[in-house]
């Protein structure tokens, strides 16, 4: 398939402009372009083909089965859709005067209500933009909240387990904090022993999923709280896992101070590539002094933004929000109503349903029932066949299935991490689990078969050594070196010694 400045010719429009009736603005000359941008010249029919094209090698979870773990990747009802193009929601602005924007505002106010009781935490702020920002603003309340205190020097220390997700150490990292990590034990919980040994009055909080990146509750959550707040110690929630216990158990119960959500993920924001995602944040009442203004509060029978919070730590993102996310994410929560527990309870069926018919082939690292999601390992392909993770990974994309979080936990090796979600029928799971029983057959009889894969798909297996090490990222015409001769595509080495 040609890229589309491949398919320009001089001269050809698929658009055509107004002509202005006002005189054209002057650019300041630091402003201006030397010259005119090469942009492509397509006509319209062929830009509209090249486009479709496109969207026909797309996958998605509308064209096949996307058990990514820890990513939640649901359907997403097209009902939601709908909602969000009412012209009342669609057409606001967000400078629109408040009295001209009750409806918003109701609607945002009341999310924050019910994500409240969902977590068991009384005050929410809907303005961080995704899980990641929710961590480092959540970061950032404790530093503001043990500097209001006067043991913001004294407190410098965040531990977060070996199971954590990448964004939890960048996010320690981003908010001026030492990282203290912590193991996993043999059933594949925070270890105790190495656990109190690292928390101590120097320790701000700890930064902890529950289920964790391995499918696991946590067992021994009310001794990590314990242990946490006799050290004057805060504890954090990432929500990525959240799915798995809606309506079953709140982790403000658990004894967590801040909790961040992952709307697109557990209330069903079409997300994926970059966006669009939502990372509310709930807090305990000593915090919520300390949240992002402006908060949407109720004043009497009409709601209001308000900024007069001295101890906010300011914004964390323009505006309000995400608000074409929130009105997603409250139609899918307000379509479960009182049953939302049994999204929850279907995630969690789900999975252990396929975890049992896949751990017999496959390296279980801890056989425990799992909760939304769980962790399988290839290193028994790989010591026997030759066959990696991710020669699995790409022989999933020939039988019409993304593949699975891969090498990831850290702590297993040749991981493959695998949430089938709620909203997946018995049959695509049958047909997933036969598909993944079909690939250990083929790795004792055909390995180069999975070392070579994909064969059926638009793009076959890639140089990811070269893509990685000299990546071209926009077109230049003619300047484009040409591409020496590397022999076969060699691929990452993950998990060096493991």
């Amino acid at each position: 398939m040609k890229l589309i400045y491949e398919k320009s010719e001089p001269g050809r429009r698929a658009s055509s402009l107004p002509k202005r009736d006002l005189p054209a603005p002057e650019i300041p000359d630091e402003l201006r372009r030397s010259t005119p941008p090469r942009l492509p010249e397509i006509s319209e029919p062929e830009l509209v083909r090249h486009f479709t094209a496109l969207a026909d090698r797309t996958f998605g979870v509308d064209t096949g089965f996307y058990p990514l773990g820890s990513c939640t990747m649901k359907h997403n009802p097209r009902v939601n859709e709908r909602v969000v193009s009412l012209p009342g929601f669609r057409d606001l602005h967000p400078l629109q005067e408040e009295d001209a924007s009750q409806g918003a505002l109701e609607l945002m106010w009341r999310l924050q209500e019910i994500l409240a009781e969902i977590v068991g935490l009384p005050a929410v702020s809907l303005q961080p933009a995704a899980g990641s920002q929710g961590e480092l603003t959540g970061l950032l309340l404790m530093r503001a909240y043990f500097s209001d205190r006067g043991e913001g020097e004294q407190r410098r220390e965040i531990v977060i387990p070996d199971t954590a997700h990448g964004t939890n150490p960048a996010s320690v990292t981003m908010a001026g904090y030492e990282l203290v990590g912590v193991k996993t034990d043999p059933r594949g919980n925070v270890d105790l022993d190495d656990l109190r040994g690292k928390v101590g009055p120097q320790t701000a909080g700890l930064m902890l999923t529950n289920p964790s990146t391995l499918g696991l509750f946590d067992e021994g959550i009310e001794e990590i709280t314990r242990i946490f707040h006799e050290a004057g110690a805060l504890m954090y929630y990432d929500g990525a896992n959240l799915n798995a216990i809606c309506g079953i158990s709140r982790p403000g119960d658990f004894g967590f101070d801040i909790v961040h959500f992952n709307l697109h993920k557990t209330f069903s924001q079409p997300h994926g590539g970059g966006g669009p995602g939502g990372g509310p944040i709930a807090v305990r009442e000593r915090l919520e002094p300390f949240l992002p203004v402006p908060a949407v509060v109720r004043d009497g029978e009409a709601l209001r933004l308000d900024y007069e919070r001295p101890k906010s730590i300011g914004k964390v993102r323009g505006f309000c929000g995400p608000f074409g996310v929130f009105v997603r994410s409250y139609a899918y929560i307000r379509s479960f109503g009182p049953a939302l527990k049994e999204m929850s309870e279907v995630s969690v069926l789900n999975a252990n349903y396929l975890l049992a018919q896949l751990k017999g082939a496959y390296e279980l690292p801890f056989d425990r029932f799992c909760m939304h999601e769980f962790v399988l390992s290839g290193r028994r392909l790989k010591r026997e066949h030759g066959v990696t993770t991710l020669d699995v990974a790409k022989r999933l994309m020939d039988y019409g299935f993304h593949p699975p979080t891969i090498y990831f936990p850290l702590i297993v090796p040749e991981a493959l991490m695998i949430e089938p979600t709620e909203t997946e029928a018995k049959e695509t799971l049958d047909a997933f689990a036969e598909a993944m029983l079909a690939i250990v057959r083929e790795a004792a009889e055909e390995p180069e078969l999975l070392k070579e894969a994909p064969h059926v798909r638009p793009v076959k297996r890639l140089d990811e050594v070269r893509a990685a090490k000299n990546p071209i990222v926009r077109y230049r015409f003619g300047e484009h070196e040409e591409p020496h001769a590397t022999g076969k595509p060699r691929q990452l080495e993950a998990q060096k010694g493991a």
